[in-house]
């Protein structure tokens, strides 16, 4: 029945610092009046909803002020400098520094490597995609260059 999520909303303090912001990510605006603004993620499938709100100052916790875009895993080895070149600068996220990102998840039996930066209200965002591991095989959080020279010297050790 559901297929994947249609929107998410965040709140912001300002409009026209946000959807520039977001424009950069490569969403288009899909609307606007006064207090709100809807972008697309992806044109016709889904959107993300920007509130205007004075009451942008809501502590962070994961459960709320957290947006994670999916991207394609073959984007991992261009991601860092996609954002630097659109002046987005990652930030720390589970102990690892923005130069350990993207970093791997664990999230056993499955993996996932992610990077993480704030928008401009310090909302939560983070581009993640899947990756193909071994479901039997349990390991730490690692930067995803670390995961992907273990990868090449697994695969080395398989051919020779």
């Amino acid at each position: 029945m559901i297929r994947g999520i249609y929107e998410a909303h965040l709140p912001v303090s300002d409009l026209t610092v946000s959807i520039p912001f977001y424009e950069k990510l490569g969403m288009k605006l899909a609307f606007q009046n006064e207090s709100l603004a809807f972008l697309w993620i992806i044109e016709g499938e889904s959107w993300l909803g920007l509130w205007e709100s004075n009451r942008v100052e809501v502590p962070y916790h994961p459960s709320i002020r957290h947006v994670a875009f999916r991207i394609n895993p073959e984007s991992l080895e261009t991601v860092k400098k996609w954002l630097d070149e659109r002046d987005i600068e990652v930030r720390t996220a589970f102990k690892m520094t923005p130069a350990e990102q993207p970093l791997v998840l664990p999230n056993f039996p499955h993996a996932h490597a992610a990077i993480y930066f704030d928008d401009p209200d310090g909302n939560s965002l983070e581009l993640i995609t899947f990756l193909e591991t071994d479901p039997t095989a349990a390991f730490q959080m690692m930067s995803f260059a670390n995961w992907s020279e273990e990868k090449r010297m697994q695969g080395s050790q398989h051919t020779e």
